[in-house]
């Protein structure tokens, strides 16, 4: 039976995030972070794991996609992170454990949680202060979405048209996106463990329907994260984060 926090239901989008090994700066070069998209690329092609959303840093990845197939993304992350590890491994002559356990996934709803988690994700080298704008950071969604990256792109765009309802080759988009950036970056801008940490966000409704589908013998509390936002978390019984 599948854990708790990768548990993929068809249709829905899911947050993926991974760390490297005792949290390591394994991706510190801009080599490696090359050599693991390139494969992400692959990777999603070869297993149809549309990707709507990314940001690899220099000690953990973030994956945004939608799920077309329950068991395919399971084989999809074992075989990406377990080839690139392997591949990584060998080419720096190394040995051990590359990845930080397994990698969570977090199902997020659909409508502006997708938005926000999105957002998120671009701005993770913002938060940690290594860049002051995410189009500086060449590793993340913001460069496909905003033009600057027309070729080799890795953002599914036919895929990402049906989750957010947008085209991003429309210049109306690239305006809207950059000014949604933006808008974040001007607030305070704080890590939120919730994206990456609970088993699902968005609404009441939407968490307490994921709780319900996850078929495992433990305790799971949903939470208020928001109250702006009307956005709920499900996590495992426990406090809510501080």
């Amino acid at each position: 039976m599948a854990k708790a926090n990768r548990f993929f239901i068809r249709g829905h989008h899911y947050h993926l995030t991974h760390r490297c090994h005792n949290g390591d700066y394994l991706l510190r070069f801009a080599r490696d972070r090359k050599a693991y998209r390139d494969l992400l690329r692959q990777y999603c092609k070869s297993y149809k794991v549309p990707l709507i959303g990314y940001c690899l840093t220099s000690n953990h990845v973030h994956l945004l996609i939608k799920v077309k197939s329950e068991g395919t993304v399971s084989e999809f992350m074992d075989a990406l992170q377990g080839d690139f590890a392997q591949k990584y491994n060998l080419r720096k002559g190394r040995s051990g454990s590359f990845w930080n356990g397994r990698y969570h996934a977090t199902a997020i709803e659909s409508s502006h949680h997708l938005w926000a988690c999105l957002r998120y994700v671009d701005l993770n080298m913002v938060r940690a202060g290594v860049v002051e704008h995410p189009s500086e950071w060449p590793w993340c969604t913001y460069p496909e979405l905003a033009g600057a990256r027309k070729r080799y792109r890795i953002v599914d765009q036919k895929s990402f048209k049906q989750s957010f309802e947008q085209d991003f080759n429309n210049p109306a988009f690239i305006e809207f996106y950059s000014d949604f950036i933006q808008e974040a970056i001007e607030a305070d801008l704080q890590r939120e463990p919730a994206w990456s940490e609970s088993l699902a966000v968005g609404s009441r409704e939407f968490v307490e329907e994921m709780s319900g589908k996850i078929r495992r013998r433990i305790r799971l509390d949903i939470h208020d994260y928001s109250h702006t936002s009307g956005r709920c978390i499900l996590k495992e019984e426990g406090p809510l984060y501080s």
